[in-house]
C-alpha cells in the first residue's frame, strides 16, 4: 500500500498554518488526512494553534491560555504568510479555527478523512488538556473502540509520554502516536515556544520524554511512533525494526521528494508534509 499522506497543519506550505484555507487546500490536494495541534484557551476551548503563544502566527501577543476564544477570533492569523486566500476559502475573519470548526470542515469533505491531533505540552492546564479533548470528542459522537467520528478516523499524538498514558485510558492503543525527536534544545525552544525554561531543565525534560517514549513504542503500549526526519536518518536501523515489528511509523515533516523516496524505501507507512500534493505526486511517480 502507498504511504498515507497527512497535511501538516493543513497545506501549510501554501497558506498560513492551521487556517481554514490551509485545511481546505489539503483536501483539494488529495491528502489522506490532516494534522493539527490543540491548546486550551482561557475559557477552556480547544483551538488549533501550534505555539503556546500567539506571537508568531497572529497579529496578537501573549499566551494562548491567557486569551478567550472570542479574543483569538479577533486576531489576524493569515497576513504573516503573505498568501492571497481565494474567496471560496473564506474571508480573513473566518480563518481562525477551533477543533470543532475543523471537524465540521472535515465532515463536509464528502470522503473519509484521517485527523491526527497533537496535544501540546507543557500546557498550563497539564493533563486536563487530554481530558478536555476526550470529553469534547465524546460529545461529538466519537467511538472510543474504533476511534471513528463518523467518517473521520482520529489519532492522537504527543511528545509527552504522560499524555500517551492518559489517552490510553480512553483511546485504542493503535491510535496513539508517540512523537520522538533528536532536535537540539535551542531548536525545540524556538519551535515550540517553551518560554523561560532554562536550557538544563529543557534538556532534562527532552531526555526523559525521549527515553520513556521509545519504551512505550518498544513495549507496544502505543501502536504508532512519530519520528522527525532527522531522527529517521540518524536511527535508520531502529525505524526499520519498528516497521518490521508492526509499529506504524508516521514521519514529520517530509517536504522534499528525496526525503519521501528515502522513507518509502524504508517502508514507512505514513508521512506528514506541508506540501501534500508534491509528496503524493513524487510517490505516485515512483510507483509508476
Amino acid at each position: 500500500m502507498p504511504p498515507v499522506i497527512f497535511a501538516h497543519r493543513g497545506s501549510s506550505g501554501t497558506y498560513a498554518e492551521h487556517t481554514r484555507a490551509a485545511y481546505l487546500q489539503a483536501l483539494a490536494d488529495g491528502a489522506d488526512g490532516v494534522e493539527c495541534d490543540v491548546h486550551l484557551t482561557r475559557d477552556e476551548q480547544l483551538v488549533c494553534i501550534h505555539d503556546t503563544t500567539v506571537d508568531r502566527t497572529t497579529s496578537g501577543s501573549g499566551r494562548v491560555a491567557d486569551h478567550t476564544l472570542e479574543e483569538l477570533r479577533g486576531l489576524d492569523v493569515c497576513s504573516w504568510k503573505g498568501a492571497s486566500i481565494p474567496a471560496d476559502y473564506g474571508g480573513p475573519s473566518e480563518q481562525f479555527l477551533t477543533l470543532a470548526d475543523l471537524i465540521l470542515l472535515l465532515r463536509r469533505a464528502g470522503r473519509p478523512v484521517r485527523l491526527a491531533i497533537e496535544l501540546k505540552h507543557p500546557s498550563p492546564f497539564g493533563l486536563r488538556l487530554e481530558d478536555a479533548l476526550i470529553a469534547f470528542l465524546m460529545d461529538e459522537g466519537w467511538d472510543p473502540e474504533s476511534s471513528m467520528l463518523g467518517t473521520i478516523e482520529v489519532s492522537f499524538m504527543s511528545f509527552n509520554p504522560d499524555s500517551m498514558r492518559q489517552l490510553a485510558e480512553s483511546a485504542p492503543s493503535h491510535m496513539l502516536c508517540q512523537l520522538v525527536s533528536d532536535m537540539k534544545p535551542q531548536e525545540v525552544r524556538a519551535a515550540l515556544r517553551f518560554g523561560p525554561l532554562t536550557e538544563g531543565a529543557l534538556i532534562t525534560v527532552m531526555r526523559r520524554a525521549l527515553k520513556e517514549g521509545e519504551q512505550l513504542v518498544n513495549r507496544h503500549q502505543v501502536g504508532m511512533v512519530g519520528p522527525g526526519m532527522r531522527y529517521t536518518r540518524t536511527h535508520r536501523g531502529r525505524v526499520r525494526r519498528w516497521v518490521r515489528d508492526g509499529v506504524r511509523v508516521r514521519v514529520w515533516t517530509v517536504n522534499s521528494v528525496e526525503d519521501a523516496l528515502y522513507l518509502a524505501e524504508l517502508g514507512v507507512q505514513e508521512m506528514t508534509t506541508d506540501y501534500p500534493a508534491r509528496i503524493r505526486a513524487a510517490l505516485e511517480g515512483e510507483r509508476g
